[in-house]
């Protein structure tokens, strides 16, 4: 009877106990699988957002790479090329609010997913104009790709001209020419950028968003720092693509490579500018594919649960379930929100600080824009290198400068604990030695091309002039030649002439890049008895010390990359620092706003508005009109374009000074005050140590248009 009562006991505490210590159990096994799903989510999310980053950088970068072949290949200006870049920024900023606003409310994943496809589109788009509008025909004197075509370049009789010039000149004079297929083509090329802008616009604000709600405290910043290391490497890629197609011959698989009798260096060639395009496309594609299979909402990590610690952005946002129930509470808010809009934007823009930063900002970043849109054509046009030996130079020395800036930035501020006072003195530090670095620059150019007419006379002296009719002297007067036409030799006296018929050249051997000029009347006035009056294919080389001073350019573009990234960090932590709490995410999308608006748009459309006008030798366009630019002035370029830069960075220079000694003004005093006063300096001391945690860790999950283009 004792060992049945024994044993009945024991059964019952069995029942008892057990569903408990598995129901325990459960918890524990539920609580660790939770866990482990929200790591493994936010880590295929952190694959998948980094890999967006790069697709979008390295298409954008691509983009900068090939402005130059855009150019030449639809005969356009670089005003207009302007326009088309800063059509990107436009497509950002048509949509930028309506998803700031309402994609932290929905899906967040599958939006930045149909991003990434509305931006293949308009990466796609803007390639498809290479497979519509023909094959692309450069300027060329009609004999030299014809060996069996025995004529003088020299035409002194009219009847020796071809049938096929006659009705070239005769399609010139057709009314309806300019109509003709392939002459507005740039369109879709804008409206592919712009594209492009709209598909970008959700990959950073909700991509940061959604790491910083569902990663853990200690993790997030981390997890952001890869996304924006990534987001660097990816413009190396683009330019190293754009290098790679610029070699490749814009119509490669459609002619035959032997009939061309132009090289990667000459002013007409155009790369295959569109291959990359299609590359682009293509990863921007597969960067899509993930987000559509990653939940709405992952399990939130366990220090991130309680209210108190969640985001800085979390306190702003109503939960679903009060949406649910208190729409007429929600809908007080946000009239109470948009009441409040002005007066926000009031107390912003009247604080000192901040309205002097933000002024700062944008003649700088009108500078460095200027500058990185530019420079691929300033170092093929200044020191005569090709698009592919250009875009190599950028991706491979420039940007790795620019991430090592920012990097840098970061840690002088992390090792010496810079207060905000200390970051404006940084910021201002390295702005004044980058721009005193880009000064140096006015000595490190090259001197003109000698081409006769243009930027050298007839007989040799140096004179640069804008008029056509300098194309004509007493040695070419005998021939009929086209003063549009832009097919040059170089003589060999050293000096390159526009045509073949420009040169007086009586008779011509060979074929294509093997042609041979001779009897060449104006190269005979300068030749020596060392050299003779033939002439070949192609400009000269420029003088013997560009090559030295394309190597002292890179250095000092380096060195000037690298300084005046450094700043960019702390500058950031000066927006954040100088306003209220509760005005940081307004004021950090105004900045925002108005660095789009007033630089990253009109600044490529005014910097090739003023290249345009150093223009020596505009292209022509088959059916007439005045096409992309052949010679540039080299020196008058140099002035332009690096002054702009340099005036633009002194203005914005003299306002940084400006937040400097207004900072002095406001904080010095309330820092002494607070050292005086015991308990409540400490306890202000306290919180102003949490502030400068607090600011770090914004300016980690925000975002500093253009950096990963700065150069």
């Amino acid at each position: 009877m004792e060992n049945s009562s024994k044993e009945n006991a024991q059964l019952f505490l069995k029942n008892i106990i057990l569903p408990t210590d598995r129901s325990s159990s459960k918890s524990e096994s539920s609580a660790s699988k939770e866990k482990g799903t929200s790591c493994r989510g936010i880590k295929i999310f952190l694959c998948a957002l980094s890999f967006a980053y790069f697709a979008k950088a390295l298409s954008g970068s691509y983009l900068k790479s090939t402005i130059t072949q855009i150019e030449r290949r639809f005969d356009i200006h670089s005003s207009l090329v302007g326009i088309i870049d800063g059509s990107f920024e436009i497509g950002n900023l048509l949509i930028i609010i309506l998803v700031s606003y309402f994609g932290e409310k929905l899906h967040r994943p599958k939006i930045i997913g149909a991003g990434c496809i509305i931006m293949s589109f308009g990466t796609f788009l803007i390639a498809m104009p290479q497979f519509f509008m023909g094959r692309y025909r450069y300027e060329i004197f009609y004999s030299s790709s014809n060996s069996t075509v025995s004529i003088s370049p020299c035409l002194q009789d009219k009847n020796q001209i071809p049938i096929s010039v006659l009705e070239r000149s005769q399609a010139k004079i057709n009314s309806g020419c300019e109509k003709e297929a392939g002459t507005s083509m740039w369109i879709y090329i804008l409206l592919g950028n712009l594209l492009r802008g709209i598909g970008e616009t959700p990959i950073q604000p909700l991509g940061i968003a959604y790491i910083d709600d569902y990663a853990g405290e200690e993790s997030a910043a981390f997890y952001i720092g890869c996304v924006q290391t990534v987001a660097v490497i990816g413009p190396i890629f683009g330019f190293l693509l754009g290098s790679l197609c610029a070699k490749l011959y814009v119509d490669i698989g459609f002619v035959d490579l032997d009939s061309i009798t132009i090289t990667h260096k000459d002013s007409r060639w155009v790369g295959a500018w569109w291959l990359g395009y299609l590359i682009a496309g293509v990863i921007s594609i597969l960067a899509a594919i993930p987000f559509w299979f990653l939940p709405k909402h992952l399990p939130r990590p366990e220090n991130r649960k309680d209210s108190s610690t969640s985001s800085e952005q979390s306190k702003f946002i109503i939960e679903d379930c009060k949406d649910h129930h208190t729409p007429y509470q929600e809908q007080i808010k946000i009239l109470e929100m948009a009441k409040d809009f002005l007066p926000s934007l009031k107390s912003l823009l009247g604080n000192p600080v901040y309205f002097l930063y933000l002024c700062s900002s944008i003649i700088q970043f009108n500078s460095l824009i200027g500058m990185v849109t530019y420079k691929p054509k300033y170092i093929e046009q200044q020191y005569g290198q090709s698009s592919s030996k250009t875009n190599f130079v950028i991706g491979l020395i420039n940007i790795p400068a620019v991430a090592f800036g920012i990097f840098s930035g970061g840690l002088i501020m992390k090792k010496f604990r810079l207060n905000v006072l200390g970051a404006a003195k940084l910021s201002l530090g390295s702005s004044f030695f980058g721009y005193l670095l880009l000064l140096s620059l006015f000595a490190m150019g090259c001197e003109n091309s000698d081409v006769a007419g243009l930027t050298v006379s007839y007989q040799g002296i140096k004179q640069v002039s804008h008029y056509e009719q300098a194309l004509f002297s007493e040695c070419n007067l005998g021939c009929i030649c086209s003063k549009t036409e832009w097919d040059p030799i170089c003589g060999g006296n050293g000096i390159a002439y526009v045509s073949a018929c420009l040169a007086g050249c009586k008779t011509s051997n060979g074929s294509g890049k093997d042609t041979m000029f001779h009897n060449c009347s104006c190269v005979a006035i300068t030749a020596t008895p060392s050299r003779s009056s033939s002439a070949v294919v192609g400009t000269c080389q420029k003088g013997n010390e560009c090559p030295k001073m394309f190597l002292y350019f890179l250095v000092i573009s380096v060195i000037t990359s690298y300084t005046l990234s450094i700043g960019g960090t702390p500058g950031y932590i000066l927006l954040l620092r100088c306003i209220k709490a509760q005005l940081k995410s307004f004021a950090v999308g105004i900045y925002t706003l108005a660095i789009r608006v007033f630089a990253g748009i009109p600044a490529p459309v005014y910097f090739g508005v003023s290249i345009d006008t150093t223009c020596l030798k505009w292209g022509s366009k088959r059916c007439g009109g005045r096409g992309a630019c052949r010679l540039y002035d080299s020196n008058t370029f140099r002035y332009i374009y690096l002054g702009l830069t340099i005036i633009l960075g002194t203005m914005s220079i003299f306002l940084s000074s400006a937040v400097l000694i207004v900072l002095r003004k406001r904080y010095v005093p309330q820092d002494e005050n607070i050292a005086t006063n015991g308990g409540r300096g400490m306890t202000s001391a306290k919180n102003r140590k949490g502030n400068f945690i607090n600011s770090d860790h914004l300016v980690q999950t925000t975002y500093w248009p253009e950096k990963e283009t700065r150069l």
